[in-house]
């Protein structure tokens, strides 16, 4: 939060509450004197000070599956806001990631497929490398740099990423650079051109078409993550053949494929133009790219170009077991720290908030059986990283005033139109203050009381490890996978009128 959006410490009165509010926890005891039932939480990655299966005395009955640490708590700056609920940070027990070598991973991979063969000295090779942010990015790419310049080739780089940057060469060399992937730290140039040529028809009418940059190369690599789409479901989403179609389809491209995916369906739209795209275009191989529950790299593949049809499905597979997902099905508010294009496609990720790019139902009560109903959604600030592009924003209902003054026009609005996905652009209420947004969303609920509100707080929809959770949650809510709770109570705001450190 900016310093002029600071607001007033509490009363005096709220002081003298918050005083008899520490005495009373003083003289009564800690949290930890409530019931913790008997669990068994295997693999859960943080169990230093927990108290796994002691039986405590008190009252309180928590549901199977979680977890306490072991720790006193301090009521005071919860007493400074007693309209607001206590919060309690939650672990969910994600297995721990996986060290990996992305070297000696690649090198690997080049050598089973017999890669090497394939590549002459003076080669050029175009090396596609898309907006999202993926961990270990830059090094990702630096091997593949290396892999092709120790057979001789001469790799470049081009930005394949459709119409994000704003649809510039320019702005989507600096969606690069935020990555960490410059000329400077990859050592070879970039071909940042827009223009692109026609090379095949998909169905009767629709051109598809490439990279012009790309099309000039001997050979073609494509790095990107596999994962669930936020635009549509089925049995491929995000990955190489996506890039084919649209990153490398640049602007145009990724307008005409998404023209027809609004006929057809994303899933066969992206499925038939690819079929066309690998029989014109040399594609020498991919790097498809896993990551777990963390955010981390759980794996790399190496696909020879004739594989891609076939593996990406098998790989698709595993990213949907790999996604972080909230541990609740029924939310009242979800307040969002961080909006981004490098976190999803959509800002925030569809899989995770139960909302979809085209719309959703502003209901108070589930509509159907979704797997995750989120009554209010309140987004505080956009990543750095997005450039001002709010894409997503849409799916939000209240937001601040200073993420609309942050808001790229040009950037959001082609990214909106590029995709039609228009209520993702839409400006939600907004408010100049975390508290003041805050607090319009929890009237705008239908809870009787605060402490029975449902309230999760993440800092962005691709960090789902650690979260904050309400006292209603922890209480009568079983979560969907093991999770941990540190018992020590945190208030919403601190005693300024602010959202503390998550």
């Amino acid at each position: 939060m900016k310093n002029n959006d600071r607001l007033p410490g509490p009363t005096l009165i709220g002081q003298v509450a918050a005083y008899f509010s520490w005495l009373r926890c003083w003289v009564c005891g800690p949290l930890d004197h409530y019931v913790v039932p008997k669990t068994q939480i295997a693999g859960c990655h943080a169990t230093s000070g927990s108290l796994g299966n002691k039986m405590v005395s008190g009252t309180k009955n928590y549901p199977q599956g979680i977890r306490f640490k072991q720790r006193s708590v301090s009521g005071i700056i919860a007493a400074m806001y007693p309209s607001l609920p206590k919060m309690f940070h939650l672990s969910q027990c994600y297995p721990a990631s996986r060290s990996l070598d992305v070297g000696a991973i690649l090198r690997e991979g080049f050598d089973r497929k017999s890669l090497g063969p394939k590549i002459h000295p003076g080669m050029r090779v175009a090396v596609g490398v898309g907006s999202r942010g993926i961990t270990n990015l830059a090094e990702i790419v630096r091997s593949v740099i290396n892999l092709l310049r120790a057979y001789g080739a001469e790799p470049f780089i081009i930005p394949a990423m459709g119409s994000h940057g704003g649809a510039t060469p320019s702005g989507q060399q600096n969606v690069l650079a935020g990555f960490g992937v410059t000329p400077e730290s990859t050592g070879v140039s970039f071909e940042t051109s827009m223009d692109v040529d026609e090379i095949g028809m998909f169905g009767d009418s629709c051109p598809v078409v490439f990279s012009r940059a790309a099309l000039q190369a001997d050979a073609i690599v494509i790095i990107n993550r596999i994962k669930p789409h936020t635009d549509f479901f089925g049995k491929l989403g995000s990955g190489i053949q996506k890039m084919l179609v649209i990153g490398f389809g640049k602007h145009v491209g990724a307008a005409n494929a998404h023209r027809v995916a609004s006929q057809l369906g994303h899933e066969a739209a992206i499925r038939e133009t690819a079929q066309v795209i690998l029989s014109k275009v040399p594609v020498l191989f991919a790097v498809a790219i896993l990551e777990d529950q963390h955010h981390q790299t759980n794996d790399l593949q190496v696909i020879r170009g004739d594989e891609i049809l076939q593996k990406e499905d098998a790989l698709f597979l595993q990213s949907q077991q790999l996604l972080a997902r909230l541990p609740f099905s029924n939310i009242d508010l979800l307040i969002v720290d961080q909006l981004g294009k490098e976190i999803s496609g959509s800002g925030m990720d569809t899989n995770v908030i139960g909302r979809g790019v085209f719309g959703y139902i502003s209901s108070l009560r589930p509509q159907g059986s979704p797997e995750i109903h989120i009554s209010r959604i309140f987004v505080r600030d956009l990543t750095p990283a997005t450039n001002g592009n709010a894409i997503g924003i849409g799916l939000a209902d209240f937001t601040t005033t200073r993420v609309v003054n942050s808001i790229h026009r040009e950037y959001t609005y082609t990214n909106a139109l590029t995709s039609l996905g228009l209520a993702c652009a839409k400006i939600p209420l907004y408010f100049d203050t975390d508290r003041e947004a805050l607090e319009r969303a929890i009237d705008s609920l239908i809870c009787a009381k605060d402490n029975d509100l449902r309230i999760v707080r993440i800092r962005n929809t691709l960090s789902l490890a650690h979260m904050l959770v309400s006292e209603r949650l922890t209480v009568e809510t079983t979560p969907s996978m093991p999770v941990e709770i540190d018992p020590t109570p945190q208030a919403l705001l601190d005693a300024d009128g602010n959202f503390p450190e998550l």
